[in-house]
């Protein structure tokens, strides 16, 4: 893991500081985890919740309220399984959609 790689995830932290630790471990947790092109994490939340040894109930639950509290965005779902990525909110990140001149 580079400089610039450590700084973003110590970003995220900073801006998690007001949750709680299960949300903040659950945000982290996407954060620190391979993602796709996408940016979402191609993993199960049940085996997510084995990485950090929480009940895949608390999990589902604590990544409900991350997700309604705008700091995952759900990025795919394939058949029954739903995909998360960090949103803006959690990266910091700014999107601008480049203007186009009317015709």
């Amino acid at each position: 893991m580079n400089n610039d790689e450590k700084q973003k995830l110590l970003d995220v932290l900073h801006r998690t500081s007001g949750m709680t630790a299960n949300q903040r471990l659950v945000v982290m947790l996407y954060a620190m985890h391979p993602t796709d092109r996408a940016g979402a994490v191609i993993e199960t939340g049940a085996n997510l919740a084995k990485l950090v040894g929480m009940s895949p109930t608390v999990f589902s639950r604590t990544r409900r309220q991350v997700v309604e509290a705008g700091w995952l965005e759900e990025s795919e779902r394939l058949a029954h399984i739903s995909y998360y990525r960090l949103s803006q909110k959690s990266t910091g990140a700014h999107v601008v959609v480049p203007l186009r001149r009317a015709t």
